[in-house]
């Protein structure tokens, strides 16, 4: 199993799993009650807002192309008076919406993955030479955002190009991805350049590495780049959910080289960097990015002033 992970993720950075011990019942419980809250009216889904201000976007947000709900571990344990940009930036309150059962079956499957993951990790551990608890006290405190994605549907086919969610990479050491099995949806970039479908497969997880994983490795696994499409013109009406459980390591935990990933002739590529810094960094980015996306007034105005003083866009985008 090992061995198998590991030409994955040197590869393509994506695989798939089955026989991963999360019971059918956990999945389809999850996806009921969320496909409930988002059928919802907006005022009720606004009672759980996320505060702009919080990093980890816990709670209910809107966005251009999908709805998304996000908890986390660590807001499990904060306070309720816990203001989002108390010391650390990543302390507050998870925002659960009244609907029942809802936290219940939430919280069962983001156990019963947290589980897979850690495996998931010990399996990373043994490919890349290591014990297989190597990573164990890095996760013993993890900041993981279980997100919950609802695509919305649409009355109208999209432009030429548009997608559902950019081209992007994730940020931490692996996704663990549920998806329906509604039309459109995930597509990598191969080496290529070439956009592939990874189609859902019934009882399976899709698992990508994130950006955190790509540093530990000194580069030698691989982030590969994906979004999210479409269906097709004639089904554009249709919606789509996807359940994204992106394991972040504990905010203090130190990510470098991984000694068996360097040498005299290869050397540490990154600076050693705290999950919770790049976390940080990483969402701010990202939420600059929605907000020029949301406001593209602001985003000619700020595209302008980045050419005529010669700097470049990139440090808006998601990186």
């Amino acid at each position: 199993m090992a061995e198998a992970v590991g030409a994955a993720c040197r590869t393509s950075g994506f695989f798939v799993v089955v026989g991963h011990g999360v019971s059918e019942h956990t999945i389809s419980r999850m996806y009921e009650v969320c496909r409930a809250f988002f059928a919802q009216p907006a005022e009720l889904k606004d009672e759980v807002r996320n505060d702009p201000r919080d990093p980890l976007q816990r709670g209910f947000g809107r966005y251009p192309a999908l709805e998304m709900f996000c908890a986390t571990r660590l807001g499990e344990d904060a306070p309720a008076d816990t203001p989002p940009d108390a010391p650390g930036a990543l302390e507050g309150p998870n925002r659960w919406p009244a609907l029942p059962g809802f936290r219940e079956a939430y919280w069962a499957y983001y156990m019963a993955v947290e589980g897979l993951a850690l495996e998931l990790m010990r399996l990373v551990a043994l490919a890349l030479g290591l014990p297989s608890d190597w990573f164990d006290d890095k996760f013993d405190r993890h900041m993981t955002p279980l997100a919950v994605n609802y695509y919305l549907p649409r009355d109208t086919p999209p432009r030429p190009g548009e997608v559902r969610n950019d081209p992007h990479t994730d940020f931490g050491t692996v996704t663990v991805l549920y998806q329906d099995d509604a039309p459109g949806g995930l597509q990598v970039r191969d080496e290529a350049g070439n956009w592939l479908d990874v189609p859902p497969i019934p009882g399976s997880f899709v698992i990508n590495l994130g950006r955190l994983m790509t540093m530990w490795t000194n580069d030698r696994w691989t982030s590969t780049v994906h979004q999210v499409v479409y269906p097709p013109a004639a089904q554009a009406h249709l919606d789509r959910i996807s359940i994204a459980f992106f394991h972040q390591p504990n905010p203090d935990a130190v990510v470098s080289c991984i000694p068996t990933c360097t040498s005299a002739d290869d050397p540490p590529h990154h600076r050693p960097v705290t999950s919770g810094e790049f976390f940080l960094v990483r969402s701010r980015r990202a939420y600059v990015r929605r907000s020029l996306q949301q406001n593209p007034d602001r985003l000619a105005s700020r595209s302008h002033a980045a050419g005529s003083s010669g700097g470049s866009g990139a440090g808006t985008g998601a990186g």
